[in-house]
């Protein structure tokens, strides 16, 4: 399990995933796998309230891929109804590295919904 020098980075390919109706249950996002040769470069992660009536937390962590917790990024933060709150911007952007996963978890299920866009690097 190395970590790619991405000074000799022969791709960079830009990924976006969905999750539509985030689960109250730990959910892996992102995920890179132990020994893919990749990093990935989150650019941004956005969570947009979808109930209308009822605001909803969201936390937000870094595990490996026994789920594990190495990072807390967002713990149980409000988005009320009907707005988005922005967790990860080109600003805060964060590797992840062999072995690691981005996980969502929200505080009742189907209220949020999470885009991520990333850079897999190999």
């Amino acid at each position: 399990m190395a970590n790619p020098n991405i000074i000799n980075a022969t791709s960079i390919l830009g990924r976006t995933v969905y999750d539509t109706t985030v689960s109250n249950t730990l959910t892996s996002l992102v995920s890179n796998a132990s020994s893919s040769g990749k990093i990935f470069k989150i650019n941004s992660l956005i969570i947009a309230n979808i109930d209308g009536t009822n605001a909803a937390d969201i936390t937000v962590t870094l595990r490996n891929t026994s789920a594990t917790l190495l990072s807390t990024i967002a713990n149980t933060v409000s988005v009320p109804a009907d707005a988005t709150l922005v967790v990860i911007s080109k600003d805060t952007s964060i590797y992840l590295e062999e072995n690691m996963r981005l996980y969502v978890q929200a505080s009742a299920a189907s209220d949020l919904s999470a885009t991520c866009s990333y850079e897999e690097i190999s």
